[in-house]
Parts: C-alpha cells; structure tokens; sequence
C-alpha cells in the first residue's frame, strides 16, 4: 500500500487522465453539435487537471469526490445539453462518465489511507 501513497504512481487516478484526455478529444472522432462538443471539452479537461492533481497530492480525498462529480455531470451532460440523438457523442459521455465515476470511487479508499498516513509524519 505504500506504493500508492508516493506521488505519480496510483493507477486510479492515472485512469481518471486518460478517460479526461479521451472525453475532450472524442469531438475529432464522433459527430457532435457545438454545445456538445464544448462540452465534451470542458468535462473531459476538468476530468484529466483533477486525475493530474490526485496524482501530485494523493492524500486528497476530496479530489476523488470531485472526480466523481464530473463523472455524474460527463454521465448527465447528453440529457442536460440535448445530444442524446448523437449517438457517438452520447455513448461517448455515457460510458466515459460510469468508468470516471467508476475510478473514482475505487481511489476513494486509497486516497483516504494516503490522507491518514501523510498526517502521521
């Protein structure tokens, strides 16, 4: 367990990057409208900054929450902004939302046993 205590190392978070960085780029490859795309965009940039936080501080814990709140919002996004009929963009945040919501609460325990062991020094 200590190897997820150092900085850079925990994969959860290293997840929670790649699934930000794929969620901003995915307008390059699925049909979208503006508001989609932007969307897209800003979720997936916001999902990738606080993987790339999580991974410099790992005893944030609140990260982690905030990393489940954008995965609601990326999972909510099609309904809210109104690209359900865009399937690729839709699935897209659907799918991209559930694993982000996903990783972040499977980090949540390891964020916490980071959090109290950086305490104890």
């Amino acid at each position: 367990m200590s190897q997820m205590v150092k900085a850079w190392t925990r994969p959860h978070d290293w997840a929670e990057v790649v699934l930000g960085v794929l969620l901003a780029l995915s307008p390059i490859v699925v049909a979208t409208s503006t508001a989609a795309m932007w969307t897209m965009i800003i979720l997936g940039a916001l999902i990738a900054l606080d993987g790339l936080a999580s991974l410099a501080m790992p005893g944030m814990v609140y990260g982690e929450w905030v990393q489940v709140g954008l995965g609601v919002l990326a999972f909510i996004a099609p309904w809210v902004m109104t690209y359900t009929g865009m399937t690729g963009a839709a699935w897209t945040s659907w799918v991209i939302g559930v694993l982000t919501i996903a990783a972040g609460v499977a980090a949540l325990p390891v964020a916490t046993n980071a959090h109290r062991v950086a305490g104890q020094h």
